[in-house]
């Protein structure tokens, strides 16, 4: 059933003091398994129509003229710049005598890649992407260097949208080959011989921010050809909502193909295989189910694979080609297995206790040699590289310990630092706790709480609780240096572990997917509950973030508890549960929410949807909604649709201001430096501003 009929919201008292603006109505309505649900603001989905370019510009001059009253505002600004304008540097990899690396000289938008020859040779500019945009919005996302070294392979972003071109560099001149290739979309690039695989769909119809995206092709590129004389490799016009992928291994003597069918709610996919100069890829698992399999690297004529088939933390099987066997390597610990890499002629595996790292060296058969000694209780990551290498680097970090890389020598079995930031901020003014609260269900939920030393418990402390819960993704304790103003303001940041994360493995995620989905909710208030019991905070000095499908949680949850927190911060969120699949990728979440679609995963979802809970006479936190014209993944129209709701019918019963900021040449995430620092400042002012907190600077 749709109707469409035009009409006006005229403004309340509330709109009138906060100037929303006039949102239009249509009286769009749609059937779901016999429940009528509206939609209003359906119009809004358009991201091209002149009608929604005008809306976002009011919403945005009324948000702009709000937080510009700030009195704080601009020297907030400034200590978040000093602090994050220190050099960053990324682990650095080696190929043959080069080793490269990225580096940020503080505050450019973009960190630039660079290459030089030992670990004592002079640096030299390899691409400067703040150089390909005017705004620095301009990304590198991916540089694959190939075997012999001589060519690398450069994906580049415009305006954080998900969309790639790969461009080829010649690394002996640094100059551009004339390929270039369009409308790539998830997809890694894997070399082999004179060329490389790589993933792209068709060329959008209609809006390519917006447009469902189907058919995921594989082809390879030869150097020195033009796009469409590409080879199709791979593709599966029965098939058009799954993902298709194809990486090589080191020695590029096999390419894996890797088929996944999330739309259909699998969460996990199969795995082919063919070798060097053939063209049929044969089954290494033939059938997509909810297990997944992933080629860590070849020995010989077999393959080690990271699996969770039977193993919900994840384990290490070789796979013997010639035999068809299956051998099992690392067995599956209590402790969720986070990564492994090989190097040097050995296997490096990290794995999770409580959220927290640990790493080991083993051989290539599986048996345990060492445990690498890291600083203290938080995060690493790395431990990959060549088969001839001597050594790995590691970075190591923890939410008062920046990110530290460490190189660590294969033979002696030690790691010493080999490059540290220098962030102005005292490491040891700060403290790190983590505490486990119960969930309404009696569940223990791990949290990470970070504050000042001599922080007093008295309910009066502004704080921050942050959180996911989805897509079997973990919240590791990690530095951030725009943390560090809100902790010297003597606020409180809690990190909560929820459930549908895989903090715990892949039964802790299935504890928060489809019809279980409410956990996550529950869990969420639960860490607000704890941290008011605790006395860091009250009700009134208490923030909710999260973006993505953080932004989501927090939607549902100021719905279900618009009690619980004084201010709600929903970033670039999955607010409308019933029409997500409709847009861009968005059918890949199908594995996670279940689709409006199905009877049972509807009723679930139409009960906790953002979109769909929002209540009239309702006093809401306040709440400031922030998106991006160019997320061509979460698109903007969740949160159009969203903030346009909140605002009709909290106006008149909410005292606070229900605002949206509508970033531009942006997407998903903060498409440079600038622009993720003046988000972060209009964030953390909002919140103390509607706490009634005034800091010194």
């Amino acid at each position: 059933m749709k109707k469409l009929l035009i009409s006006l919201l005229f403004p309340s008292l509330a709109m009138a003091q906060y100037n929303y603006p006039v949102t239009k109505k249509i009286d769009h309505t749609d059937n779901y398994h016999g429940t009528i649900v509206a939609d209003p603001y359906r119009w809004l989905e358009d991201d091209r129509s002149a009608e929604t370019a005008a809306w976002v510009k009011q919403e945005n001059e009324v948000t702009n003229a709000y937080l510009e009253k700030i009195p704080y505002r601009a020297d907030l600004q400034k200590r978040l710049e000093k602090i994050f304008n220190y050099a960053k540097y990324s682990s650095p990899s080696r190929k043959g005598e080069w080793f490269y690396f990225y580096k940020n000289d503080g505050l450019q938008n973009q960190s630039v890649l660079y290459r030089q020859k030992g670990l004592t040779g002079t640096p030299e500019l390899v691409i400067d992407p703040n150089k390909l945009s005017t705004d620095g919005t301009t990304r590198l996302v991916q540089f694959v260097l190939s075997k012999d070294g001589k060519y690398g392979a450069m994906a580049l972003s415009k305006g954080g949208s998900d969309w790639q071109d790969i461009v080829i560099m010649d690394l002996a001149t640094k100059q551009n080959l004339s390929d270039k290739l369009e409308w790539v979309k998830v997809s890694g690039i894997a070399w082999q011989g004179n060329g490389f695989y790589y993933s792209r769909y068709p060329k959008p119809e209609g809006s390519a921010l917006a447009a469902k995206n189907e058919n995921h092709q594989v082809f390879f590129h030869k150097i020195g050809t033009s796009q469409d004389t590409d080879e199709l490799v791979f593709e599966d016009k029965t098939n058009p909502q799954r993902f298709n992928g194809v990486y090589t291994s080191d020695d590029e003597k096999f390419a894996f193909l890797s088929i996944s069918d999330r739309g259909k709610g699998k969460d996990g996919n199969a795995l082919y295989y063919r070798a060097l100069g053939q063209k049929e890829f044969k089954p290494i698992v033939s059938e997509i189910t909810d297990f997944s399999f992933g080629v860590i690297d070849n020995v010989g004529q077999a393959f080690l694979i990271k699996t969770n088939k039977n193993a919900p933390n994840d384990k290490v099987e070789k796979y013997d080609i010639t035999s068809g066997n299956w051998t099992t390597i690392l067995a599956e610990k209590p402790e969720p297995l986070q990564g492994v890499g090989t190097a040097g002629g050995k296997m490096f595996a990290t794995y999770l206790k409580d959220v927290t790292t640990r790493a080991y060296v083993y051989d290539l058969n599986g048996k345990l040699e060492n445990e690498v000694q890291l600083p203290s209780l938080g995060s690493a990551g790395g431990f990959g590289g060549e088969t001839d290498d001597k050594f790995v680097f590691y970075t190591f970090s923890t939410f008062n310990y920046p990110p530290t890389i460490f190189r660590y020598d294969i033979a002696t079995k030690k790691s010493t630092v080999f490059r540290s930031p220098e962030v102005d901020f005292k490491a040891t003014d700060f403290e790190t706790k983590q505490v486990f609260y119960t969930s309404i269900d009696g569940t223990k939920i791990p949290m990470f709480i970070v504050y000042k030393k001599g922080l007093k418990l008295n309910g009066q402390n502004p704080t921050l609780l942050y959180g996911y819960g989805g897509f079997n993704i973990n919240l590791n304790p990690a530095f951030s240096p725009l943390l560090i103003p809100f902790l010297e303001q003597g606020g409180v940041y809690a990190s909560a572990n929820l459930r549908g994360g895989g903090e715990y493995g892949e039964k802790w995620h299935e504890q928060g997917m489809k019809l279980k989905k409410q956990n996550v909710f529950d869990d969420f208030i639960a860490a607000g509950e704890y941290l008011i019991a605790q006395k860091y905070c009250d009700n009134a000095h208490l923030a909710l973030r999260g973006g993505s499908n953080g932004g989501l949680l927090v939607g549902a949850v100021i719905n279900q508890r618009p009690d619980l927190a004084k201010v709600a911060i929903p970033q670039v969120g999955v607010m409308d549960m019933l029409r997500f699949q409709k847009f861009t990728i968005g059918w890949n979440w199908i594995a996670d929410y279940g689709s409006s679609d199905n009877v049972e995963e509807f009723k679930a979802q139409y009960a906790y949807s953002p979109l769909h809970n929002i209540k009239e006479g309702v006093n809401y936190p306040a709440t400031l909604i922030t998106t991006a014209d160019h997320d061509d993944r979460v698109v903007p129209a969740h949160s159009f649709k969203y903030a346009a709701t909140l605002q009709e019918k909290g106006a008149k019963s909410s005292k606070n201001p229900l605002l949206i900021k509508i970033d531009t040449n942006s997407g998903h995430g903060a498409s440079n430096t600038k622009k993720n620092l003046e988000s972060t400042a209009d964030i953390y002012a909002f919140i103390w501003w509607n706490m009634g907190f005034v800091p010194k600077f």
